[in-house]
């Protein structure tokens, strides 16, 4: 196409054209043409330029025959990378396992070839926030040893992801959504939670999701929410509690004895974390005073501690600022990864 525009301009010129004008006519400019005539080959080099056929390239009947081979009863349900050398050992060359797989996505055939179905994408959980205490809890259920080997006790822990304070647990024998329903109802009485109030998020457990559960949910106006399967980043509250329980200095090192003694340990435990245990993600207040509003006072004290101590000795800070004691704002469950939330989220939360 080149070397046919050159001739033509050539014509034009020599039958008197201005080489300019012929040049518009065809479309290119005077550099091109100046361009053209001084490169060694005149072969479109573009991408998306039109050329000839590749003597390498597969015809129709060799696509329809990878197609037809690949559908074989024998060969439906493996990848090419099973096909090709198979067939290779039978003394059969069609072409290479790239070119199977490229014709079999040519013809919406690139999928499982076998009796697995193809992988769920389950969408994240939805983004949860609390301002205030009873607005998002979140519960799960971990083991507690026992003397009898294979055998556990089942804790059953709901934490309030604002203040981080242990409102509800029970320990028992076995998993059951009955106990779950029977925990969720006391823990709800017990901290006055109003219809439409509070959304509870849990993993996709059978306790979790069972009709029983779910049923008391929709009688106490309680929303449920849950995470996706086995993801276990979607519930980290109840699962960091879990941590700090299991690697708490006070852990027993042997099994508990029996299901009396599990109870008390975890009453204990409750009652150390929710009352002493000065939380790190919470400025090191305690859940307890987080989730009665006492946390204000008391960091508003240790702000007026430090700038004492900032005017009393200014040269260690060295202009820099305290330390900062302001409570921690509203707390996000399954948050966004850009961090921009809708805010009727937050209003769907309180």
């Amino acid at each position: 196409m080149k070397q046919m525009a050159i001739s033509l301009i050539d014509e034009a010129v020599r039958a008197g054209a201005r080489a300019w004008r012929a040049c518009a006519v065809m479309g290119i400019s005077c550099r091109t043409l100046r361009r053209w005539r001084q490169a060694d080959t005149l072969v479109d080099r573009r991408k998306d330029a039109a050329r000839a056929p590749s003597p390498r390239q597969l015809t129709p009947e060799d696509r329809e025959h990878i197609l037809k081979v690949c559908n074989q009863p024998e060969y439906q349900s493996l990848p090419p990378s099973q096909i090709v050398p198979r067939l290779a050992d039978r003394g059969q060359y069609i072409a290479s396992e790239s070119s199977f797989y490229r014709v079999l996505k040519a013809y919406g055939q690139m999928n499982r070839r076998g009796r697995a179905q193809l992988p769920r994408h389950v969408a994240k959980p939805r983004p949860l926030a609390a301002c205030a205490p009873n607005q998002v809890w979140t519960w799960d259920i971990t083991f507690l040893p026992s003397t009898v080997r294979g055998q556990f006790y089942r804790l059953y822990m709901i934490v309030d992801i604002y203040s981080r304070k242990i409102v509800g647990w029970e320990v028992h024998h076995d998993e059951l959504t009955s106990h779950a329903a029977e925990l969720m109802q006391k823990t709800c009485l017990r901290h006055r939670v109003r219809r439409d109030q509070l959304v509870l998020h849990a993993d996709n457990g059978s306790p979790m999701k069972g009709a029983t559960m779910l049923a008391t949910l929709q009688r106490l106006g309680v929303m449920p929410s849950f995470s996706r399967p086995s993801v276990s980043d979607d519930n980290p509250y109840s699962e960091s509690l879990f941590r700090t329980l299991k690697y708490s200095p006070a852990y027993p090192k042997k099994p508990f004895a029996d299901l009396a003694e599990a109870r008390a340990w975890v009453h204990r435990f409750v009652r150390w974390y929710n009352h002493e245990h000065h939380h790190s993600s919470i400025r090191f207040v305690t859940p307890a005073q987080r989730h009665t509003g006492l946390e204000r006072q008391i960091l508003a004290a240790r702000k007026a501690v430090y700038d004492t101590a900032k005017r009393t000795l200014p040269a260690r800070w060295n202009g820099r600022t305290t330390r900062n004691w302001e409570p921690v704002g509203t707390v996000w469950l399954n948050p966004s990864k850009d961090g921009q939330e809708d805010p009727s989220i937050l209003k769907a939360a309180a």
